[in-house]
């Protein structure tokens, strides 16, 4: 195997391509459909790429959970996994700092994983964490 491209069901392709951008990613391709509207794109940063596809491919769930980290969502869950733990701290600081929906702080995990949880508007959410040296 080359890669892995996980497809993410979003409502809408262009709001979803600029809230990766606000992190940095960068759009690699939009297709339209018949409609003229983007349908599909994809969103990379470094050798990592993900799909968004329009009302299609998996599912998508915005309810919030009462109980804090609550994991039971309807979308799909992936693991970022940046440089080090200051850039996880880094990372954390920069989605607080444009509001975005961070369910968990960064938080030292057992296995060895610095994370926090940063939530995508149509439920998505992100483990975006470092390895720990030590």
């Amino acid at each position: 195997m080359r890669s892995v491209r996980p497809i993410l069901n979003v409502s809408d392709v262009p709001a979803s391509l600029a809230w990766f951008q606000t992190l940095g990613w960068e759009t690699t391709f939009v297709w339209h459909e018949d409609d003229g509207e983007p349908g599909f794109a994809g969103t990379g940063s470094g050798d990592a790429e993900i799909f968004l596809c329009r009302d299609g491919q998996g599912s998508r769930d915005t309810r919030r959970s009462e109980f804090p980290f609550d994991e039971s969502t309807g979308g799909v869950w992936l693991s970022w996994f940046l440089e080090s733990p200051q850039e996880v701290d880094a990372m954390h600081a920069r989605a607080v700092e444009l509001g975005l929906d961070v369910t968990m702080p960064p938080t030292d995990e057992p296995w060895g994983v610095r994370e926090f949880h940063l939530r995508h508007p149509d439920g998505h959410t992100f483990r975006v964490g470092a390895h720990r040296v030590g």
